[in-house]
């Protein structure tokens, strides 16, 4: 994991993130590190609060400083270490080389500004451009997205939650980014939609080229749209390979739960396999394995 790959995009290396509140510190992510090579998607899957999206905020530096801070680790991008950049540097990166479409849509857009106004305003910023042809360019994005261009006027409670979704991928990827990360892209969705999103986001990162992170509780969405798989508990990655390795041998106690909780329709059975317990308090995480507390193959040596 030291010696950084060629081919690799992204390269996270020992990333630890801590959180300070009412006085105790809260341990949200642990020694991270996983690589990503370009054209390929990694998913990062794991149990809501286990510090997948701080992973993802700080890769773009867009942790809440404080209460957050970056205790210690590297990230490197196209050879370039992001942490120690700039303020000013980070922001030419953020946006076109790098772009987040966030969990929420209706958090993620600016409810008093048009749609498209928000869309040629993150093109104006990266792109040399000047406003006529920022409009147009953002209009064509709607287009792609299945909007129709003349929506670029209307304001977003105009909009239902599946197209403010929509409008949020076009910004995302309106300046090409080398870097996408998808943050539960499809949570806020309902079903149907939910897979007209993911593959519209597939076909628009193909056609560009872009690498991707998706971040998902959905073991599904991974299969069909990921090429690696690292499983976050607790803050820290208990499990990390390619989809084929994690899905056909997963190897660690957690990762066998969670297949483990999926309905299989060949099966006859009353009720799911399900995990016992509660992750751990993250201001209070357990010596040994994180997981053994809730671990039905723990050993003395596991909680030490």
């Amino acid at each position: 994991m030291d010696k950084i790959k060629k081919d690799a995009l992204l390269s996270v290396r020992h990333l630890t993130v801590e959180y300070t509140s009412e006085g105790e510190v809260i341990h949200a992510v642990n020694d991270v590190s996983f690589e990503l090579e370009k054209g390929k998607t990694i998913g990062l899957v794991g149990e809501t609060g286990a510090g997948k999206t701080s992973i993802a905020k700080a890769i773009l530096r867009i942790l809440p400083e404080p209460p957050a801070r970056v205790k210690s680790g590297e990230i490197w991008f196209e050879g370039r270490e992001l942490l120690g950049l700039k303020e000013e540097e980070m922001r030419k990166i953020r946006g076109k080389n790098i772009s987040m479409i966030f969990q929420d849509p209706m958090t993620a857009l600016n409810p008093i500004m048009r749609i498209g106004e928000q869309i040629a305003e993150v093109i104006r910023l990266h792109e040399k451009c000047g406003k006529a042809q920022s409009v147009q360019k953002a209009k064509e994005m709607l287009e792609m997205v299945g909007i129709p261009g003349e929506r670029y006027y209307e304001y977003p409670h105009q909009f239902s939650g599946g197209m403010k979704q929509r409008v949020v991928i076009a910004m995302a990827l309106a300046n090409s980014p080398q870097l996408l990360i998808a943050d539960e892209p499809t949570s806020a969705l309902d079903v149907t939609i939910q897979a007209q999103v993911m593959e519209m986001i597939q076909d628009l990162i193909e056609k560009q080229g872009t690498s991707l992170i998706l971040i998902t509780h959905d073991l599904g969405l991974v299969a069909t749209s990921c090429d690696d798989v690292a499983v976050v508990y607790a803050g820290e990655i208990i499990e990390y390979g390619s989809k084929e390795e994690i899905y056909d041998h997963p190897s660690h106690p957690y990762t066998i739960g969670l297949f483990g909780a999926i309905p299989n329709l060949e099966s006859d059975v009353r009720r799911l396999a399900n995990i016992e317990g509660l992750p751990p308090d993250p201001s209070n995480l357990p010596t040994g394995c994180s997981f053994a507390p809730r671990c039905p193959y723990a050993t003395e040596e596991c909680r030490t």
